[in-house]
């Protein structure tokens, strides 16, 4: 994992809290947990194959 994944993962939480503090100050609460979890879901499907990766890494380093 290269430090640009990170900032990647950085970005979509500062846009996703932004966001979401518009939309709660805007009275629109609804609107504003649902972009929260198609943040949250974005970003566990990019951590999906990184995770699927890692144990990979892991089994083949004890020879599982």
């Amino acid at each position: 994992m290269d430090i640009g994944f990170v900032f990647k993962l950085a970005a979509i939480g500062i846009i996703v809290a932004v966001l979401n503090q518009v939309l709660v100050r805007s009275g629109r609460e609804e609107h504003a947990m649902i972009v929260t979890i198609a943040g949250l879901i974005v970003v566990l499907m990019m951590l999906i194959p990184q995770i699927g990766e890692l144990f990979g890494t892991v089994k083949s380093i004890f020879d599982l």
